[in-house]
């Protein structure tokens, strides 16, 4: 594990020293928040990668979406949620947050949307 030393100011005494675990805790738990996204399994890879840099912070995020959210929106939503979170904890700069959709995941209550004419089939077939 690293650690990363975030300089005082003046005007303050002492320095930050932010463990990389931290950095991926934080990235891990703000992917959380976003609804459509399915958490990683423990088991394996956390799909978090983190490259500190003098520029700020790089993150690449793979992840796991649920059947029937907008995909781009989606991640776009995981982009500006990493970035609040690590700049609002950590006082670091976020140069870049890359998102990797992994995978569709679909559940037994996923909704199921029809095409046009199969409603107009069904319809018909009611009367």
């Amino acid at each position: 594990m690293s650690n990363f030393k975030l300089t005082a100011n003046e005007k303050e005494k002492g320095k930050v020293v932010y463990n990389v675990g931290i950095l991926r805790n934080i990235v891990t738990l703000a992917v959380a928040e976003v609804e459509g996204t399915v958490p990683n399994d423990h088991n394996k890879k956390s799909g978090i990668s983190l490259y500190i840099e003098k520029d700020g912070v790089y993150v690449d995020v793979s992840v796991a979406v649920q059947y029937g959210y907008n995909v781009p929106e989606l991640a776009y939503r995981i982009q500006q949620t990493v970035k609040q979170s690590v700049e609002n904890m950590t006082h670091f700069k976020v140069a870049e947050v890359d998102v990797h959709v992994l995978d569709v995941v679909f559940t037994e209550n996923a909704p199921v949307e029809k095409e046009p004419e199969e409603q107009e089939e069904e319809e018909e077939d009611n009367s």
